[in-house]
């Protein structure tokens, strides 16, 4: 691809070889160490490609593609003996695909459904592999080895077609190779897992048929409607080419003619000009955010989590379900509102990737249906989400196959899991602070955050000691149900809080808003006990637990920080009993830990606990798995990153607030923070040379930049500007719209260029190297 144009430079904040536009004065990059450092994103993506020698033989294992719609895993065929293997998987999974029969509940009757795989089948029996996923490009490249010859191939996803491409130039001996598509059984992966509900059957099989050269499964469902799998395979020269395309459509049967004609325009276009647009999007989604640091293993990881992302969502695409588009054999074939879909969305807005907020647009499009999920009598002012839905948000049949149902507080069954709606909503509080667009805040986050708190204040009820208190609810995951749920109690909280301060920003007289100031002047304390925090006032924390649903005031919420010495041992308790009981600790846990610390300045236990996922739970590809695939827990890991290079939370801007001291060297730019402001910083020897910020919606600037000497701060120009200190290493600089800051040690004047940092030491490639 040729370099970027002037006019891109200057969208992204960025020149030309990996410079960076401060004070109005470009500098040239230098070598970093790592490799040619003339584009600084190029350098780092290209040390991050995973790697194949190896055979993948799962998920877990092998490449992956998606453009958050279409997405396709790649893997040795089930069934292979140790020792040779026959034929590879390419799936093809769709994330709109679903059964649409809400009488048997959503993960039968709305569950996602599985379409397919195409298997290539070489002549000769594999003995070799040498794969690479480029990130930059988001492409598998490489070459198959047989005992008759090689397969030389390259695939991709594309970004805005979904279609999958797999071009294959073969050796004389492997012209013969063929591909064979297999459709699944359109039936809930659940069956695997699970007794089917009674009355609940499979959808009929796949019709396979050719139409003027283009093969295609059309997939009939029992309840209407259709999915489609289309594919070609085109020869050019010594090449063949295979492209594919799924549509689904429901109730109407369309999905046939827009599979064909996508397959049709598809695979009228060479390869390499198929994947121009492709890489062109790739590209310029990748420059809008750089992190560098000193850890090759954890920079390299970090980096898959931005391409898995992209792969895995789109603001038009469903809300990530807990395998992505990646659908593979799960308990679990829908979205998850208790936890994943919250943790899933997280590094979105640090990394300067709100193009992919699908949480946002899926709130408010289908907001509907969240009144459906209470009980009929309160429908009219009140909204909820059981813990797992299809992508319209419907759970079906109101929860009652599942028992996910939002439920009644201080009733059983269904369980009152009633706090998902207000965290789901916290990730839109978090896209509107990010980008301080206030149509997120004024169309989006207050209309549908009254009527989620509005539904708990049917049931608080003051007690004999002048407190409010909630009938019992059930904390997710811990298992009983509590009266004053910390899960609850916090959110309701926090919802109360934002609420207030919502309607003072837009201007609104809320009747509602004398009952929300009493509800944070007299609701009950959060329950503790001498380990911390409780499940809730019936219930204490004592076993082992995966989840943190019981100490969300600490992370993400940031109500409670340790500002005090009783609330730091408080929180240093609590995390502490949290993690000391083993068994039941998964990879979340050492996420939420890791951020916790954070929080609290411990950049040497944050970088413990991320260490512990890394080497008990992530697996080969960076993918992760329970008792079947999910991927919030890696992404989540993401933002643990993102929580010890900065936090911005309680209006301040933190640089580099819980670095371990091996990190003595680390390089962020166009991270995005609450107030919108765009950050970019480097330190270098164990200190912060620089850091900048721009301003995109001239909202308050406060920064604690972690310059231990007096500074300079100069604007975009290079002029002195004014501020105040407003703390220990922190000041306040009024900023307007489009203005920037640029601060640095009082008389330095510090090489602005960003650059990959240099490695402590180098570690294998993720993937399966040789």
């Amino acid at each position: 691809m040729p370099s970027p144009s002037r006019r891109t430079v200057l969208a992204t904040g960025s020149a030309l070889g990996g410079t960076l536009l401060a004070g109005g004065m470009p500098t040239q990059a230098r070598a970093a160490g790592r490799a040619d450092t003339s584009d600084p994103w190029r350098t780092v993506l290209e040390d991050a490609d995973l790697v194949w020698q190896r055979m993948p033989r799962t998920w877990y294992e092998g490449p992956y593609l998606g453009n958050g719609f279409l997405g396709s895993g790649i893997y040795a065929e089930p069934g292979a003996d140790t020792g040779s293997v026959s034929a590879v998987r390419f799936n093809v999974q769709h994330s709109q695909v679903q059964d649409h029969r809400p009488e048997f509940g959503s993960l039968f009757g709305l569950a996602r459904l599985p379409i397919g795989w195409f298997t290539l089948e070489p002549v000769g029996a594999i003995t070799g592999l040498d794969w690479r996923l480029g990130l930059r490009d988001a492409e598998l490249t490489g070459t198959l080895t047989t005992d008759k010859g090689t397969l030389t191939l390259r695939a991709l996803v594309h970004n805005s077609r979904s279609v999958l491409a797999v071009e294959v130039t073969p050796s004389e001996g492997e012209r013969d190779f063929r591909w064979v598509f297999h459709p699944a059984d359109a039936i809930s992966p659940r069956a695997d897992f699970k007794p089917l509900p009674d009355g609940y059957q499979g959808n009929p099989p796949a019709e396979v048929a050719t139409h003027d050269g283009v093969s295609t499964a059309v997939q009939p469902l029992l309840s209407g409607g259709q999915h489609v799998t289309a594919w070609r395979e085109r020869t050019r020269g010594a090449t063949r080419c295979l492209y594919a395309h799924v549509a689904h459509s429901y109730p109407r049967s369309t999905a046939l003619g827009r599979a064909l004609a996508t397959v049709r325009w598809a695979s009228a276009l060479p390869y390499d000009l198929l994947a121009g647009t492709h890489r062109a999007w790739w590209h310029a989604y990748y420059r809008k955010s750089f992190l560098s640091l000193p850890d090759a293993r954890i920079q390299r990881f970090y980096w898959i989590q931005l391409y898995k992302t992209a792969s895995a969502a789109r603001r038009d695409a469903p809300v990530m379900a807990t395998s992505g588009p990646w659908l593979e054999s799960t308990p679990w074939p829908n979205t998850w509102w208790n936890l994943n879909v919250q943790l899933e969305y997280w590094l979105i807005h640090g990394s300067n990737h709100l193009e992919l907020d699908a949480v946002t647009r899926a709130l408010s499009e289908f907001r509907g249906n969240l009144s459906k999920e209470v009980a009929d009598r309160y429908r009219a002012d009140s909204l909820g989400i059981p813990r797992t839905t299809d992508p319209q948000l419907v759970n079906g049949a109101a929860g009652t196959l599942t028992g996910y149902g939002v439920g009644i507080p201080g009733q059983d069954p269904p369980t009152p899991e009633v706090g998902n709606l207000t965290w789901a909503l916290h990730n839109v509080w978090l896209s509107y602070r990010h980008t301080m667009d206030e149509s997120i805040l004024r169309d989006v986050l207050f209309p549908l955050l009254r009527k989620a708190i509005n539904y708990y204040l049917h049931f608080l009820e003051p007690g004999p000691d002048g407190k409010l208190h909630l009938p019992a609810t059930f904390s997710p995951e811990y298992g009983g149900n509590s009266r004053d749920c910390n899960y609850d109690l916090m959110l309701l909280t926090w919802g109360c809080h934002t609420l207030l301060e919502s309607a003072e920003l837009l201007g609104i007289d809320d009747a509602l808003a004398p009952r929300w100031r009493e509800v944070l002047a007299k609701r009950v304390p959060y329950p503790t006990d001498t380990n911390g925090f409780m499940i809730g006032a019936d219930i204490p924390f004592a076993k082992s637990h995966r989840h943190y649903s019981h100490l969300l005031a600490v992370y993400p919420l940031y109500e409670l920080t340790g500002r005090t010495p009783d609330e730091l041992a408080l929180i240093e308790k609590s995390l502490a009993h949290w993690v000391g009981f083993e068994g039941a600790l998964q990879g979340y846990t050492f996420t939420g830990a890791a951020s916790m610390s954070a929080l609290l300045g411990k950049g040497e236990d944050a970088l413990k606990y991320l260490g512990q996922l890394m080497t008990r739970f992530i697996q080969p590809n960076t993918m992760y798995k329970e008792s079947g695939p999910v991927i919030e827990t890696p992404l989540s890991a993401a933002q643990s990153l993102h929580d010890m290079v900065c936090q911005s939370w309680g209006g301040v801007v933190r640089v580099f607030p819980a670095l371990p001291a091996t990190w003595a060297d680390l390089t962020v730019h166009d991270f995005r923070t609450q107030g919108a402001f765009l950050l970019s910083a480097v330190r270098k020897g164990g200190a912060t040379r620089w850091v900048r910020l721009v301003s995109e919606a001239g909202a308050p600037c406060v920064v604690r930049h972690g310059i231990a000497a007096a500074i300079d701060v100069r604007d975009g120009r290079g002029q002195p500007l004014r501020y105040e200190t407003v703390g220990d290493g922190t000041i306040q600089v009024a900023l307007r719209r489009g203005e920037s800051a640029l601060i640095t040690a009082k008389g330095d004047r510090p090489d602005l260029t960003i650059t990959p940092v240099r490695p402590n030491a180098d570690a294998p490639r993720w993937g399966l190297p040789a």
